[in-house]
């Protein structure tokens, strides 16, 4: 896939004298955030208009609806687990931090089995109803013991090797699940050198930057009033390879699409009567304004747009995958589950059908042994910082931060694993080369739930910001 031919300095130049005007003569406040979020992505054939039109007007109200379902809202995870880095003994005190776990009989029966996985709606063909409603997800015994064998081995099998995170939670006897409908991602109060210690370890161990080269904005260090630290970072960055540039990005795009969450549940009201949670429009300028934030503002919302473009073409690769007849959105309401299956799949064709898809074979190209390192290399500093959401203070950001590191991990694994997805088989007896569990499923779809509402926010912002 080819994009347009490069643009001419002249005209990049006049476009930045025009920016300029337009913020001098107007004051328009949105310009100070969006001026520069506009036209084409680095590294894609891709622009920013088209991301709007497609997420805005056509997925994002297909994918709520499909996120509020039973299959979707419930999240297990080990919100207890120690940092694995540092010892941290503090916890935020707010209230907001809290996390409402459900209670047993709040979630289905056919989430909770323990024995179910995306394979089990084949195995309980074997059985009667009066059978799956005792023991949804059970191996039926009629079965040969080869057959038994290989659905068991299904289920154990967590392909550690194609996994870009850590997903220890689905059988930590120490996690819950959680409706994730009821505890919001949302600003909770949580800030300060505890925060800042969760990006920063994120940024300067996990992104391949050396520590000779200063990270913009690093409100753990020095602020640099003379824009050397950015020159000399962006500079580094791009004499980086394509993957280190795109793993970079997707970590700034999902700190980013965060920030636009806390910024759009803003809590602007809080006394005896009333709770009241909404767009503050201050807190998102001063994330994103590019006068207030140096110019970082609008190059980390420029990567919001990137780590969508990546994790919808995960999508679009995964459908495969999904349409395979032995799986299931299981929870036990059979008419419900096909209904969303079929909703998912609507989705995922939708996400199939777009037209200008982030192009991944232009990663981890050349030779092949170096390719593969540079693949590991990704893979485990992209372990290392979903190990790092165990160090987050808050238990509402650890919740989310988890589940969203977990989402595009997930995104990746996809993304990377075509030949075994095409390879898919027939026979349900043969061990599939790809997998997917249910968490890495739950992840995935609410992970980008949260990027593509992110990309909705931002037409709120500009509207608001145009009204100032």
């Amino acid at each position: 896939m080819t994009g347009p031919g490069p643009v001419k300095p002249s005209f990049l130049l006049a476009a930045a004298r025009l920016c300029l005007l337009f913020l001098r003569v107007s004051g328009s406040a949105d310009r100070g955030c969006f001026c520069q979020v506009t036209g084409n992505l680095d590294d894609c054939a891709c622009d920013v208009e088209t991301i709007d039109a497609f997420n805005n007007d056509k997925l994002h109200p297909k994918l709520l609806t499909l996120l509020e379902s039973d299959y979707f809202r419930f999240y297990r995870v080990n919100l207890n687990k120690p940092c694995p880095f540092w010892t941290d003994s503090s916890q935020c005190g707010l209230k907001d931090c809290a996390v409402k776990p459900c209670s047993p009989n709040e979630v289905p029966e056919g989430i909770r089995s323990s024995n179910h996985n995306k394979y089990s709606a084949e195995a309980n063909k074997q059985l009667t109803d009066c059978e799956k409603a005792e023991h949804l997800g059970a191996v039926d015994v009629s079965l040969s013991e080869e057959t038994r064998e290989a659905l068991l081995d299904w289920n154990k099998h967590d392909d550690e090797a194609e996994r870009f995170c850590v997903a220890d939670d689905e059988e930590s006897p120490d996690s819950q699940y959680v409706d994730l409908l009821l505890n919001p991602e949302r600003y909770t109060g949580y800030k300060g050198p505890e925060a800042w210690q969760i990006w920063n370890s994120i940024y300067e161990e996990n992104c391949f930057k050396p520590y000779t080269v200063k990270r913009p904005l690093n409100p753990t260090g020095f602020r640099s009033h003379t824009g050397n630290d950015a020159r000399t970072f962006y500079s580094w960055l791009e004499g980086q390879c394509v993957e280190k540039r795109a793993f970079y990005r997707l970590v700034s795009g999902l700190h980013a699409s965060i920030n636009t969450h806390l910024s759009a549940r803003y809590l602007l009201d809080d006394n005896w009567f009333q709770r009241k949670w909404g767009h503050n429009v201050s807190e998102f300028q001063q994330r994103f304004d590019s006068e207030l934030t140096s110019g970082e503002g609008p190059k980390r919302l420029r990567n919001l747009y990137f780590l969508y473009l990546i994790e919808l073409r995960a999508l679009a690769k995964a459908l495969p995958f999904f349409q395979q007849p032995s799986f299931q959105l299981y929870t036990g309401q059979l008419q419900q589950d096909q209904k969303h299956k079929d909703l998912l799949l609507d989705l995922l064709q939708l996400a199939n059908s777009f037209p200008l898809h982030f192009d991944e074979t232009s990663l981890f190209t050349g030779d092949e042994k170096e390719a593969a390192k540079l693949k590991e290399d990704v893979r485990l500093s992209f372990r290392n910082i979903s190990r790092i959401m165990d160090c987050v203070g808050c238990f509402k950001c650890r919740l989310w931060g988890k589940l969203q590191t977990q989402g595009l991990g997930t995104a990746l694994k996809v993304l990377f694993s075509e030949r075994q997805i095409e390879d898919l088989p027939k026979s349900r007896v043969r061990r599939p080369g790809f997998q997917l569990s249910r968490q890495e499923i739950v992840s995935l779809l609410n992970a980008f739930g949260r990027i593509s509402t992110s990309i909705r926010e931002l037409k709120n912002f500009r509207s608001l910001l145009a009204e100032r």
